[in-house]
C-alpha cells in the first residue's frame, strides 16, 4: 500500500522558534524605512549594499563576490555563491571571473564543512529558468549540506521540509567561523 499525498497539505506545523525570527524581521523592516528600488536580482542588491549584510544574510564577501544563506533553503545552512557582476550563463564570464567564482565556491565549501560538519554537500548551478534558476540573469552556485536521513517522514508524508534553525542564527554560526579563519 502506498501513501497518497494529501492534496490540502499539512493542517499545521508547529515551529515555535519561528516567532522570534518573525518578530525580529518585522522590527528590522520597520527600522529600515521605505523600501529601496531593487534591481530584479536579490544577489545584485545584496552585492550593492554591504552595509545590509546582516539583513540579507551575507556571511562572506571579497572584492569579486559573496556567499550568503539561501532565504528559501532546501536544508539548514544552504548557501548561495555569486559574483558581484551579474551574467546569465557561466560562459558569459571571462576565465578569470570563472576562477574567482570557483574560488568562492571553495571558500563556501570549507566554511560549510567547518561550520556544520555535514556528511555530504550537493553543489549545483541552475543556468536558465528552464533549469530551475530563480534569478536567471545572475548566475549563482548552490551548496546544500546533507546528512544521512535528512529527508525524513515529514518530507515524505507531509510533503513539507522542516528547517530547524533560523536564518539569523545560521548566519551567526557561519560568520563566527569566518571570523575564526586563519
Amino acid at each position: 500500500m502506498t501513501q497518497q499525498p494529501n492534496p490540502d497539505g499539512p493542517r499545521a506545523l508547529q515551529a515555535p522558534w519561528r516567532l522570534d525570527y518573525l518578530e525580529t524581521t518585522a522590527k528590522a523592516e520597520r527600522a529600515a524605512g521605505a523600501p529601496r528600488p531593487g534591481s530584479g536580482s536579490f544577489l545584485l542588491d545584496a552585492w550593492n549594499a554591504p552595509h545590509d549584510d546582516h539583513l540579507t544574510h551575507v556571511v562572506y564577501r571579497d572584492t569579486r563576490g559573496l556567499i550568503m544563506l539561501n532565504r528559501y533553503p532546501y536544508a539548514n545552512g544552504h548557501l548561495l555563491v555569486a559574483l558581484g557582476e551579474p551574467r546569465p550563463t557561466l560562459l558569459d564570464y571571462e576565465p578569470a571571473q570563472r576562477a574567482a567564482l570557483w574560488g568562492l565556491v571553495e571558500t563556501a565549501t570549507d566554511l560549510m564543512q567547518r561550520t556544520l560538519e555535514p556528511q555530504g554537500i550537493n553543489l549545483g548551478i541552475n543556468q536558465g529558468r528552464a533549469a530551475g534558476a530563480g534569478v536567471p540573469q545572475h548566475l549563482h552556485v548552490h551548496l546544500v549540506p546533507r546528512w544521512s536521513g535528512d529527508v525524513n517522514f515529514i518530507t515524505t508524508v507531509g510533503e513539507v521540509r522542516v528547517i530547524p534553525g533560523s536564518l539569523d542564527r545560521m548566519a551567526a554560526r557561519y560568520r563566527a567561523v569566518v571570523g575564526a579563519r586563519p
